[in-house]
């Protein structure tokens, strides 16, 4: 069962529109020799269907601890991730691994492909894993992501920004609530960069999901409707 069809709980409106994910006092810690490090000391953040946010910050200041959480691959330690009003952070394991594969998408910079599978079988991947394979939309998207001559190669065939490609795909393909990028185009040059965000900005139109990205570039921020930079483990707004 998909977990965001039971609303466990629900999140407070401050509008009409209730918003897709809304972080509420999220703190984080990792444990040292010295003792417990605070990471997030108390996040708070809304993101809506559709809107797109850029998250700044210094090295080793939570931003990818944040990602994590928010797609369900960690846990914090106080406060709700609630997406579509379900807290994620009360669910089972079993119901998170289903939220990761049906509703939220991930593109990580290391792209994380499947050297054993193809192009179009890496695109697929993730979208067969949730029962949500659609070989029309997977069409569409190897066609708007410019692989149809690559759908037969291996990971090991590509460029750089083809891979990167191929790993925008791979999440876009089940259609998710929510597409998360942890520096996307951190190992690309800036012309490869800037055409995979370009592709990435239209796909994630189209599809009308979030797209909350994690970048050190503020260049690439721009391009987002909105930009908050952590700071001291809380957000401020750019």
């Amino acid at each position: 069962m998909n977990p965001l069809s039971v609303r466990a709980r629900q999140a407070p409106a401050d509008t009409l529109a209730s918003p897709l994910l809304r972080v509420v006092n999220l703190r984080k810690s990792y444990a040292t020799p010295q003792g417990p490090l605070p990471v997030l000391r108390g996040v708070d953040l809304v993101l809506r269907a559709g809107e797109t946010l850029a998250l700044m910050g210094e090295s080793g200041s939570g931003k990818s601890t944040l990602l994590h959480l928010v797609g369900a691959l960690d846990r914090g330690d106080a406060g709700e991730i609630l997406l579509e009003g379900v807290d994620i952070e009360r669910l089972s394991e079993n119901a998170r691994a289903a939220l990761r594969r049906e509703a939220i998408g991930v593109v990580f910079q290391q792209f994380n492909l499947v050297a054993s599978l193809t192009v179009a079988e890496n695109l697929a991947f993730q979208a067969r894993l949730a029962g949500r394979y659609d070989p029309d939309w997977q069409a569409r998207l190897t066609a708007r992501l410019g692989l149809d001559a690559l759908a037969a190669r291996y990971p090991e065939q590509l460029s750089g920004g083809q891979q990167q490609r191929v790993a925008v795909g791979r999440a876009l393909a089940v259609r998710p609530k929510l597409l998360l990028a942890d520096e996307p185009t951190g190992n690309l040059d800036e012309a490869a960069g800037d055409a995979v965000m370009a592709l990435t900005l239209d796909l994630v139109a189209e599809t009308g999901c979030a797209f909350l990205m994690v970048t050190h570039s503020a260049r690439l921020a721009a391009r987002l409707e909105r930009q908050e930079t952590l700071i001291a483990g809380a957000l401020s707004a750019s």
